[in-house]
């Protein structure tokens, strides 16, 4: 691989990681004001709205976590091979 492509791996796993981050730390924002936009869709018990929140807070945090991992794991590959290439 030569250096520029290395260079914009470099630049998608640092912005997938930015987004991973974002996500996890916003989680329980977004999952709430999802559940609260359901809500005003559906009228439902208090229970089945905390099991939304609960449930969208979740699929948030694994998104934001496993697009954490891609990200990182893209970084380092990179730097790994951008130390190993011989110009």
């Amino acid at each position: 691989m030569r250096i520029d492509n290395l260079k914009w791996l470099m630049i998608l796993g640092s912005l997938l990681g930015v987004v991973g981050l974002v996500l996890i730390y916003f989680c329980k924002d977004i999952g709430a004001s999802l559940a609260d936009g359901w809500l005003a869709q559906y009228d439902y018990s208090p229970s089945d709205y905390e099991s939304k929140v609960k449930t969208n807070t979740t699929v948030f945090l694994v998104i934001g976590s496993v697009l954490l991992g891609i990200g990182f794991s893209t970084v380092f590959f990179t730097l790994y091979k951008m130390l190993n290439i011989k110009d």
